[in-house]
């Protein structure tokens, strides 16, 4: 009877031991799934911060790069306005004092030359105001666009058309309005440049909570795939990521190119 006590004391020792084998691991297990948890965290939390920051670097030095390029097209377009627009200027008035004193046989030369000049001098007006954003703000995104319309119009090499619908609205921020003017800009003169296009469409949108842009030109279009995607693209797209915009290029081979964009009105 003793012998089966003892038996039984010993049992229930092993039992009580198991048990806490048993409830030792367990939390020795849980620990370590938490501290993993916890340092997984603390790991994920410290790549996404450095992620956040390169990201915030990246954005800033992409930022101060479209500034320095703002602020170099703004000195070339003040430059072409004082300066060398000054000088076909006063060649025209040299041409006139000139045609006074010639013979009759050469007033129509000179009245051809002072033609050109004159031409000369509106393309000169024209494309100062297109580089300078002080003078597209004061006019506003739909009129810089007039004007850029009527500029590429007397080239006489691409007819350009310009619609607007909806309740025109101001955009809050103006350098968000200077950065869409520049991203068109850029569209316009691949268009002029490389597309051999005929025509050259601009359609504005204004909805109640964004503007939608649309261009389309009918030129010979190009393969994303088989081109290298040069500076001017990448401008495009980056102006558009800082300022919230939706761009979506397109083109294809004899179909001519597109370009939406699409901004959102942001509320004061």
């Amino acid at each position: 009877m003793l012998q089966t006590t003892e038996q039984i004391v010993s049992s229930e020792a092993e039992r009580y031991m198991l048990v806490y084998m048993i409830s030792a691991m367990m939390i020795i297990t849980v620990m370590v799934i938490a501290f993993f948890v916890v340092f997984q965290k603390r790991k994920n939390k410290i790549l996404l911060s450095k992620f956040e920051q390169q990201r915030a670097f990246e954005e800033e030095l992409t930022k101060t790069q479209l500034e320095i390029q703002e602020q170099t097209l703004k000195n070339v377009g003040r430059e072409l306005h004082d300066n060398v627009g000054q000088m076909l200027a006063y060649s025209n008035m040299q041409l006139n004092a000139l045609g006074a004193t010639v013979n009759e046989e050469i007033k129509p030369n000179i009245e051809s030359i002072q033609s050109v000049i004159k031409e000369s001098i509106e393309e000169v007006r024209g494309l100062s105001k297109t580089l300078n954003s002080d003078v597209s703000l004061k006019l506003g995104l739909v009129d810089s666009l007039k004007n850029e319309v009527n500029r590429i119009n007397r080239l006489n090499s691409i007819k350009a058309k310009f619609t607007s619908s909806g309740n025109q609205q101001s955009i809050n921020n103006q350098n968000d309005e200077i950065f869409i003017y520049r991203i068109l800009q850029e569209f316009f003169s691949n268009t002029i440049k490389y597309s051999e296009a005929e025509t050259i469409s601009i359609s504005l949108n204004y909805n109640k909570d964004s503007l939608n842009i649309e261009v389309l030109d009918n030129g010979k279009g190009f393969n994303f795939e088989s081109i290298e995607i040069g500076s001017g693209l990448i401008n495009m797209k980056s102006r558009a990521e800082l300022i919230g915009a939706e761009i979506d290029i397109r083109s294809k081979l004899n179909e001519g190119t597109s370009l939406s964009l699409n901004y959102p009105f942001k509320s004061i």
